[in-house]
């Protein structure tokens, strides 16, 4: 068998294990939560309007669940878009997001993402990708856990 019968999608499996160092720090602002917001229909003052949210006990607007991937993405380019990874983004579908939340996100927080290539498996000419972003504050204590599944076709499919 040749190496590219054995990688028919191109993704290299040897990368399960690997982890990808914490990324450039990402600043929450008002503006993002809002935006994410808008474009995920959800429309409680707490993600607009810093009263409603401090009236809540938060700090600051709150994120939507979900604006934890914004933050997990961009961390997993790191990984995604290295050469070494193999991955035609061309060929990548998005199979499936997972949220584990420590806490909310609110505006100021400065976040730190790692990224883990937790699972690669092959299954019909597809390759199924499990990363894992872990993303922390500035004081490393833990906010969100994302965990993603990329489905990456071969070039035939």
């Amino acid at each position: 068998m040749t190496e590219s019968s054995n990688r028919p999608t191109g993704v290299d499996q040897t990368l399960v294990g690997r982890t990808y160092a914490p990324t450039e720090t990402y600043e929450v602002s008002r503006v993002k939560i809002a935006e994410m917001a808008r474009a995920t229909g959800a429309t409680h003052p707490a993600h607009y309007d810093p009263d409603a949210a401090w009236a809540l006990g938060y700090e600051d607007v709150v994120a939507p669940p979900t604006f934890a991937v914004v933050v997990a993405q961009r961390a997993e380019q790191a990984y995604v878009a290295s050469p070494e990874s193999g991955i035609d983004f061309s060929r990548v579908v998005h199979a499936e997001e997972r949220f584990t939340h420590h806490r909310p996100i609110v505006a100021g927080d400065r976040l730190r993402t790692a990224v883990h290539v937790d699972k690669i498996v092959e299954r019909g000419g597809i390759t199924l990708v499990t990363t894992r972003a872990e993303i922390a504050d500035e004081t490393e204590a833990p906010v969100s856990t994302v965990v993603s599944v990329l489905a990456v076709r071969g070039e035939d499919r």
